[in-house]
Parts: C-alpha cells; structure tokens; sequence
C-alpha cells in the first residue's frame, strides 16, 4: 500500500504508475489549486490545496481494481483510512492539509460512477463518523458546485476516492442526504467532532437546527408508519 508524496513522484524515475501518478498530480495543481471561471466564487477551487501542496502534505496511491468485488475495494480503502489516521503530524505540516487521493485508473469510464460513488456512499457514513470526509471524483460526476449549480468540482481526469480531516465548511454535504436516519448520523457526527471547538457560530446553531429539523421527520415518518 505505496503512497506517494508530491515531491516523491517528482523523483520518481521509472514506475508502471506513474502516469497516473503524474496525471493526477497536475490536476491538483492546475485544476483543484486555482481558481475557475465558473467556481461561482473567489480563490481556487479547493482552499486547502496550495497549503497542502506547499506542506508536502497530499499523498497518492494507485490500486489497480479491475478483478476486485466493490466490497474487496472497500476493505482496501478502510485500510487507508486506517493509515491516514494512524499518520503523525510530521514538521511544517497541519492535519487539516492532509488528503489521500486513491486512483482507480482500471476502472473504465462507463463503470465509474457505479464502482467508485458506490464504494463512497458505502464508507461515508463510517468516514463522517470517525472526522473524515471521502470524496468520490471521476469524469461523469455531476455533484454541482456549493455556489454554482452548473459547475462540476468533482470530476477528476482518472476516477479516484479522497480522504481528509473533516472542517466546519463541510455542512452543507452533512445536511444534505433526503433520508433523516442519515441526515442525523452525520449531524450528530459532524457536532461531536467539533464540541467547543467551533469557530464559526453560524455554523454550529445552524447544524443544531438542521439535526432538529431531521429528528421532526424522522418522528413524523415513524408515525405516519404506524397509523398506516
């Protein structure tokens, strides 16, 4: 379970990898690190990605997936998750920098969406849970962008799964799900990492509104069930 560092894969001479390596790398850079027309607003697509980068703090790994079962990846996965939070903050680097990005370059573009979204909505709810978030990117994602609709952050050149530390700007993706028993994991989840530790109050009355607002459907939900 080889990762790679940006600068490692700079030093990289000869490697069946690294191509993909490479190709992700740059999109990083030149797509996740700078800022985009159709963002919808300023700075680069990704905030934590020019610090990361500076920090050395993104690590790559390539897992070759073509004969695997979706529930072998999961289990492959969990190990890096595993790894990522067993990881010491190493000098000159914040663990709010750190990111996983796991390539799948096996994984043929028609059958993408289906392994790797599967995989992530599979994980998520263990990921939230433990302060992670997982993101899924492939070339037909159409998760839209927080300030424009039309714009699609998450489609990367190679499909790939992306791990890092929860942060209080990652609301809106806990309060989203339509079902309540979710909705509520992740509040619950996303309250208890932060405790007192919030810094921005809007944000913490706003998850605690939202978590009482999902119990009230739950609660009207079970009741319709039951009269029925």
């Amino acid at each position: 379970m080889q990762l790679y560092t940006n600068l490692e894969i700079e030093q990289l001479q000869q490697h069946e990898d690294l191509p993909y390596l490479i190709e992700t790398i740059e999109w990083v850079k030149n797509f996740l690190g700078r800022p985009h027309p159709n963002l919808g607003r300023p700075g680069v697509v990704c905030p934590f990605v020019p610090y990361s980068l500076k920090s050395n703090s993104i690590r790559l790994a390539v897992i070759h997936a073509k004969d695997l079962y979706p529930e072998q990846v999961e289990e492959i996965v969990g190990a890096y998750r595993d790894i990522f939070m067993g990881m010491q903050v190493k000098e000159q680097e914040l663990a709010i920098n750190r990111a996983f990005l796991l390539i799948f370059p096996d994984i043929h573009i028609e059958e993408a969406s289906k392994l790797i979204d599967s995989v992530q909505q599979k994980l998520k709810p263990l990921f939230v849970e433990s302060g992670l978030m997982i993101g899924e990117f492939h070339k037909r994602n159409e998760s839209p962008g927080l300030h424009n609709p039309d714009f699609r952050p998450l489609r990367s050149p190679i499909p790939l799964l992306a791990i890092r530390f929860m942060v209080e700007l990652d609301l809106p993706f806990l309060e989203s799900p339509a079902d309540p028993r979710l909705r509520i994991r992740y509040l619950e989840a996303y309250l208890k990492c932060f405790g007192d530790n919030f810094t921005d109050e809007t944000k913490f009355k706003k998850a605690h509104q939202a978590l009482a607002l999902a119990k009230e459907q739950l609660k009207g939900e079970n009741l319709v069930s039951y009269c029925i």
